[in-house]
């Protein structure tokens, strides 16, 4: 089991597509250079959509015996990350029992950084924050707040959705976290909450949403560029993360002018990824 980052804007998304870059193309192709494809030797627990940013995600690798009973983590990450892209890598490498399935994660760890979207507030009501967050947790038909694919069920378990708080105490988005997510549900909830703090829609749009799912209401779905999944764990995971949420000190704050706003969130991508950066070096060295 190898846990690994990308960023989200060096890649189409995450499954193989044929002629452009994927993450899943990558890996497969790291692995094909070093002799170590086998035909459904890999295994990714999460998909993201193109421009969604990875922390971590998790693979599973079946490796030739020859290479696994002998090999070395740090030369396994060293051989993996020279033959993987910029900015992709490989930060943490684990033997596990071959029969896991690493799509059966117990939970799944999102930020969203909401001040990236257009209409967020200069100031803002985190009391009434802290509410549409709390709204979102628990057990709920998400019809409303995804994009539903067909034969999926739009039920899920929220365990957490709390206000990202940064380290000089501002609210700067959104931390969240499920067993499983529905395609752009994260996203979705995020324009939902922002929605609340900008008058762009109502805690009763929220409750609405939920509780008649019959009923569509569109509350907006927020771009990609905001989002990080940002953990995962399940059964083999314990002790590759400690849990602990990022330094956002440096973070710079969005000015009020809409104009500005637009030239700022160039920086304000340079920052996200800069975070990344400093997790896997952190992890590396």
């Amino acid at each position: 089991m190898v846990a690994f980052g990308y960023h989200g804007d060096a890649f189409h998304g995450s499954q193989v597509q044929p002629l452009i870059r994927t993450v899943e193309g990558s890996l497969r192709l790291a692995l094909e250079r070093l002799g170590w494809w086998s035909e459904n030797c890999l295994e990714i627990s999460s998909r993201t959509d193109a421009g969604v940013s990875v922390r971590m995600n998790l693979a599973r690798i079946d490796l030739p015996s020859s290479v696994s009973g002998s090999i070395e983590e740090s030369n396994l990450l060293r051989a993996m990350n020279n033959n993987l892209p910029i900015g992709m890598v490989v930060w943490k490498v684990r033997k596990i029992p071959q029969v896991t399935r690493i799509r059966h994660s117990s939970s799944r760890h999102y930020l969203y950084r909401t001040e990236v979207i257009s209409d967020w507030p200069q100031e803002v009501d985190e009391k009434l924050f802290n509410e549409a967050c709390s709204m979102i947790e628990g057990h709920h038909d998400f019809t409303n707040l995804c994009r539903l694919e067909e034969g999926k069920n739009p039920v899920r378990t929220v365990d957490e959705c709390i206000p990202w708080i940064s380290s000089d105490g501002r609210v700067i988005g959104i931390s969240v976290k499920s067993q499983a997510f529905l395609w752009n549900q994260v996203r979705r909830i995020a324009s939902a909450i922002s929605g609340v703090v900008s008058g762009r829609n109502t805690l009763d749009d929220i409750r609405s949403a939920l509780e008649n799912p019959e009923d569509p209401l569109d509350m907006g779905r927020s771009p990609s560029d905001g989002l990080m999944l940002w953990a995962i764990e399940n059964e083999e995971s314990d002790g590759m993360t400690d849990g602990s949420m990022p330094d956002t000190s440096w973070f710079s704050t969005p000015p009020r002018d809409s104009r500005e706003h637009t030239r700022w969130l160039a920086l304000a991508r340079l920052e996200m990824a800069t975070l990344l950066e400093r997790e896997w070096l952190k992890r590396l060295n």
